[in-house]
């Protein structure tokens, strides 16, 4: 299974910044350690094109030179430098690389990504541009180009976005909120960050505590909610590892079963509709980063049994008789 990385593009931060920047390389290293058939790929940084899908270029500009305003610099919550700006494109760039990988492969991933507070003009919430966003539109212009039977793909390309960040995606929601080709799914904290809320074609918002029997079943019905009103071609999910228990900003009370469960539940959802999925981390601060860590393994674990599925399948129709 294709996953990619950036971590070696650390952000340098203030000392005692609330931001745990350690837990990129922690994962890419329990991956190695544990999971050896995720075979992982250094991110390209997207292009200023392809951010542009989603981003207006007056954003773009001043995020590569430095010139942004320093409100939106405090609503990001990290200081510019270059370094900031590379690292940026290259989560951008791994959440779109894994989204390309999947069309072919089923399901991959993005080891960072998960950047949904970010908006079309400004970022957000640790987040300066919208690695979701990027993916849908770039993954739906290039299958419009791409050749199919009797010329080109007539159909557009339906993208569901299922975001399951502790945080509601508002950046994505509003982003998205006149597109009808792309449907925003945010199960998230009622009464955590954001504090304005945008609308999301479906938002689950959950009280503070909610332990994993009552969650599970409210992905349960926005899944099947999904299913009534959308036929996505294709799927990002957003595997936020901020709803365990753990979680020193999450409010819910998810343990590791339950997480495990709620990506088991994502992945067989889109198996059993053969529908490709690339998923990206999205936040996670534990008091114990080991622990925010040992959640995101545990989705990798999911996420490469549903890949070696899709292998199964894809051998299955190709061999002959």
């Amino acid at each position: 299974m294709q996953a990619f990385y950036s971590d070696h593009f650390v952000l340098p931060l203030p000392a005692g910044h609330r931001f745990p920047m350690a837990k990129y390389q922690m994962l890419r290293d329990a991956l190695a350690l544990h999971l050896p058939q995720v075979r992982m790929q250094q991110a390209s940084a997207a292009l200023a094109e392809e951010l542009a899908f989603a981003h207006h270029p007056a954003y773009i500009a001043a995020v590569a030179d430095g010139s942004l305003d320093p409100k939106v610099l405090r609503d990001i919550g990290f200081p510019w430098s270059p370094a900031m700006a590379e690292r940026a494109r290259r989560s951008v760039g791994g959440t779109l690389q894994a989204a390309r990988a999947a069309l072919g492969a089923g399901v991959a991933a993005n080891l960072a990504g998960g950047t949904h507070h970010a908006y079309a003009d400004r970022g957000g919430g640790f987040c300066v541009f919208n690695d979701l966003a990027v993916a849908a539109c770039v993954l739906q212009a290039e299958w419009g180009r791409a050749p199919g039977a009797g010329g080109y793909r007539r159909l557009p390309l339906q993208v569901a976005i299922i975001d399951l960040d502790v945080h509601q995606g508002n950046g994505t929601a509003r982003i998205f909120e006149r597109d009808t080709s792309v449907f925003t799914l945010s199960v998230h904290g009622a009464n955590n960050f954001p504090f304005h809320k945008e609308s999301s074609d479906l938002d689950v918002a959950l009280p503070d505590g909610c332990t994993d029997a009552d969650y599970l079943a409210a992905l349960e019905h926005a899944l099947q909610t999904l299913e009534d009103c959308f036929a996505p071609g294709f799927v990002l999910y957003l595997a936020g590892a901020d709803p365990f228990e753990g979680d020193r900003l999450g409010r819910l009370k998810l343990s590791f079963d339950g997480l495990q469960a709620r990506d088991r539940r994502v992945f067989d959802w889109c198996f059993q509709r053969r529908i490709p999925l690339a998923f990206a981390m999205g936040g996670g601060y534990g008091h114990d980063i080991a622990q925010t860590v040992q959640v995101q393994l545990n989705t990798y674990r999911v996420a490469l049994e549903y890949w070696q599925r899709w292998q199964k399948r894809t051998l299955g129709s190709t061999a002959g008789p």
